[in-house]
C-alpha cells in the first residue's frame, strides 16, 4: 500500500486523533501534514504490514508528543489520552506497556513518564515534583523494574541471565493485564 493509499484510508482519523489532543485547527493541520510525511518516508521500514493502522496512529501520537514536549507542556490525563490505542482489535506490547503503566503508583508513574516519554531533564522533573535529583533517579529505576516485572506478571515473560525481558506477547485474552 502506498501513501496515497494510507492517506485515503486513514486521514481523517488520524486527524480527528490529533484534534482531540491539541485543540487547534491549524496546528492539527500542522500536526497531520507532519505525521503523513514521516509515514512517506519511513514506509519502507514498516515490517507488519497488517499493522498498518496502529504503526500510522503510532506515528501520530509520537508527532503529537514531539509538538507537546517542544512546546514545555505538561500533558495531563496521559493515561487515557496520549497513550491510549486506536485499534482495539490488535494486541501487542504497547496494551500490555499501557495496561502496566496505569497499574504503577503516581509517585513512580509521574517522574518515569516525564523522563522517558517526554524527555525532560532528570533535574528539571526533580524540580517541577519538588524532589530531590538522588529520589527522583531512584523513583525511574524502581519505576523500570516495575514496569519489566509487570511483563513477568502480564504475560510471563521471563528475564535472562542479562536482564533483558525475554518471551512473546499472549493473545488478549489470555493477558493478565489487558483483560
Amino acid at each position: 500500500m502506498g501513501t496515497q493509499e494510507i492517506w485515503t484510508s486513514y486521514h481523517k482519523d488520524i486527524k480527528n486523533f490529533i484534534f482531540s489532543k491539541v485543540k487547534d485547527e491549524q496546528v492539527t493541520y500542522d500536526l497531520l501534514q507532519e505525521t503523513f510525511i514521516k509515514v512517506h518516508t519511513k514506509l519502507d521500514t514498516l515490517q507488519q504490514k497488517d499493522k498498518l493502522k496502529s504503526w500510522v496512529f503510532a506515528i501520530a501520537r509520537y508527532t503529537v508528543l514531539d509538538y507537546f514536549r517542544d512546546r514545555n507542556v505538561l500533558v495531563e490525563h496521559y493515561d487515557n489520552e496520549v497513550m491510549e490505542e486506536q485499534d482495539s482489535s490488535d494486541h501487542d506490547e504497547k496494551d500490555c506497556l499501557h495496561g502496566i503503566l496505569k497499574t504503577l503508583p503516581k509517585k513512580y508513574r509521574d517522574p518515569l513518564f516525564l523522563s522517558d516519554i517526554k524527555g525532560l531533564k532528570q533535574s528539571e522533573i526533580a524540580t517541577q515534583l519538588k524532589l530531590k535529583l538522588p529520589t527522583l533517579k531512584s523513583r525511574i529505576q524502581r519505576a523500570r523494574k516495575m514496569i519489566a516485572q509487570g511483563y513477568v506478571k502480564c504475560c510471563d515473560f521471563t528475564i535472562n541471565e542479562k536482564g533483558h525481558l525475554v518471551g512473546e506477547i499472549k493473545n488478549k485474552e489470555d493477558c493478565k493485564v489487558c483483560t
